[in-house]
């Protein structure tokens, strides 16, 4: 059997792409087809059959003439075509404009899809070859080039022509590239990488060449090598301001602020920049932790429906605490930037009440309807899987290393977790068990773990961060925020601060609360999310000036609210409170043990 997608712009004005499926040897039943309804990586239904239109569908006849068959929808994903004894094309148009690293995009400046949006499964012929043709003369311009991570069958200079996928899994885990990009390539371990960039830029690329290669060695070689593909591609899209990045097997889709890049003569790095080369981290580290050592939910993917697993906090988790520390091993980052990166992680776990009131297990498993889909009362319900988590594994990783008087750690159960689940990728076909990771841990570190996993998966109790930091002689301290843009780092100088427990934005009428924290001075006043403050005090207000009015009040002293609810104004009486000590930050200890300098040493190194 062939399958066999064309994929061209039908309309770029409109933001159409034009698929032709060409099937050999369709069910004599009736060929059935589907979308999927979510992306991996990304866990939440999304329902891309949605940008689906106008799909017909034809059979050949001996003689080379198409005669017109019928197409039935079965669901809101899925399509039945009409029997027929010969080979059949299935043509439909995609709306493509979701400018994110998930769905499909096209105007006249850049095209971009992952397989998920725009081709259709074959029914029962998943596991045959599946190949994909892009024709240089249907796009725009002559410059247009094509960057993806499937195998070239035959393409010329510029990437146009034929590719293929040994199945449907490999079609859709490689998305598709093409615009005027700009590219550089480096080499990883004697294995080639690629980095593209589409939109305006001013970017180094040598300098970005350097720094990925030293990301992507270190971790090639924290899991032994050699790496688990034959090439790899950073698919960038540098817009005006944006950030995401989703995992594929030999590649990664990333969208960044143009201002993140490096550019030319710069020597200094940017918070940009860290930013965007931690993103980077983080993406490539999920080439070993999730598309290859991988939940058992996940092994296969489901794609018609949630695929519900408790380990999220291990697979994002996990790889958020190793983005950081492999630019602190590489030397991308000193110390005083991976505590700032780390105090941040930590404030935002602390701010709100979620840590209080969902495991880390519940938010992994409740990540289909509940972190893709926040409101208002987020804060006070939920945690991150991927800050909180991160936390976790810095704090596994210090268990481990002072149990073990520094003879392992958790880079030895990621390396077990390689060998045992995730070497074999096309072969294994098995994942993870949510007890299987707990007890591997156990065997990698030689401990029994289960008193920390009960604490640190299964209870809302305070991570014991003050004390893993101690092991590597790191001060800590949580301190009140000192404004709406403080995100955490250490402070000398502590001053006393009041909170209403609310977070905000402006709006034409005053103030527009768009949290209010549960317990805090706002609730407890009969304030909600969505009111707007009009006045305090009997003084008009506005956003500008609203972090500073906070302030200028006495604890416990009566202030006077208006507020619209809708239509309805409010009067309110507010009492503010001392501020919750809820922003972390640590800087190393200027004298410390030869201990906690072999501790730090290590943790470095290893």
């Amino acid at each position: 059997m062939t399958i066999h997608y064309q994929v061209r712009p039908q309309d770029i004005g409109a933001h159409v792409f034009a698929v032709r499926l060409e099937i050999t040897q369709p069910d004599p039943a009736g060929q059935q087809l589907q979308l999927p309804v979510w992306i991996p990586g990304s866990y939440l239904i999304r329902e891309f059959a949605r940008n689906v239109v106008q799909i017909q569908a034809q059979g050949m006849l001996p003689n080379g003439q198409l005669v017109p068959l019928t197409v039935q929808k079965l669901n809101k994903s899925s399509w039945q075509v009409a029997p027929f004894s010969g080979a059949i094309q299935i043509n439909y148009e995609v709306y493509a404009f979701d400018l994110s690293v998930r769905g499909a995009y096209l105007d006249q400046t850049r095209a971009f899809f992952n397989g998920t949006s725009v081709c259709l499964q074959v029914l029962g012929a998943e596991q045959q070859a599946h190949q994909l043709s892009l024709a240089a003369a249907s796009w725009p311009a002559d410059d247009w080039q094509v960057a993806t991570g499937l195998a070239a069958i035959t393409v010329d200079e510029q990437g146009f022509g034929c590719y293929q996928a040994a199945n449907y899994d490999e079609l859709i885990d490689c998305p598709v590239e093409i615009a005027p990009f700009s590219e550089v390539r480096f080499s990883a371990c004697g294995v080639p990488h690629r980095l593209v960039i589409s939109g305006r830029h001013q970017a180094d690329l040598e300098r970005l060449a350097k720094d990925l290669q030293a990301i992507c060695e270190y971790q090639i070689r924290l899991f032994g090598e050699p790496a688990p593909f034959n090439d790899y591609t950073f698919m960038t899209v540098a817009v005006g301001d944006g950030y995401g990045g989703l995992e594929h097997r030999n590649s990664t889709a990333l969208i960044c602020s143009r201002g993140d890049l490096p550019t030319m003569g710069e020597t200094e790095q940017s918070t940009g920049y860290r930013q965007f080369l931690g993103l980077c981290s983080h993406e490539y580290f999920h080439s070993w932790n999730v598309k290859r050592i991988k939940p058992a939910a996940f092994a296969p993917y489901d794609l018609q429906q949630e695929n519900y697993t408790r380990l999220l906090w291990a697979f994002e988790g996990i790889t958020s605490y190793y983005d950081d520390l492999t630019l602190l091993r590489t030397g991308l980052i000193d110390w005083p930037q991976y505590l700032q990166l780390l105090a941040q992680t930590s404030t935002q776990v602390e701010r709100g009440y979620g840590a209080q009131r969902q495991t880390l297990e519940d938010s992994s498993l409740d990540t289909w309807v509940k972190y893709y889909r926040q409101d208002e009362n987020a804060p006070n319900e939920l945690v991150s899987y991927y800050t909180k988590g991160a936390l976790v594994a810095f704090c596994l990783d210090m268990h481990i290393r002072q149990h073990t008087h520094n003879q392992r750690s958790l880079d030895d159960v990621m390396q077990l977790l390689w060998a045992r689940f995730g070497r074999d990728f096309e072969h294994a076909g098995v994942g993870v068990g949510e007890a299987q990771w707990e007890a591997l841990a156990c065997e990698a570190s030689g401990l029994d773990l289960s008193a920390f996993f009960e604490r640190a998966l299964r209870s809302t109790q305070p991570l014991p961060l003050a004390e893993s930091l101690a092991y590597l002689g790191i001060d800590s301290q949580c301190r009140p925020a000192l404004n709406a843009q403080d995100k955490g780092g250490w402070q000398d100088g502590l001053i006393e601060k009041l909170s209403w427990g609310v977070r905000y934005s402006a709006d034409p009428a005053g103030v527009k609360l768009t949290h209010v924290l549960r317990g805090e001075a706002a609730a407890t006043a009969g304030l909600a999310a969505g009111d707007v403050i009009v006045a305090v005090d009997h003084l008009r207000v506005n956003a500008a000036q609203f972090d500073g009015l906070q302030q200028a009040f006495t604890a416990n002293t009566p202030v006077q609210i208006h507020a619209f609810r809708r239509d309805e104004l409010l009067q309110l009486t507010l009492l503010p409170q001392k501020a919750r000590c809820d922003t972390w930050g640590f800087r190393l200890k200027s004298e410390v043990g030869q201990a906690e300098e072999i501790n730090r040493n290590t943790f470095v190194i290893k």
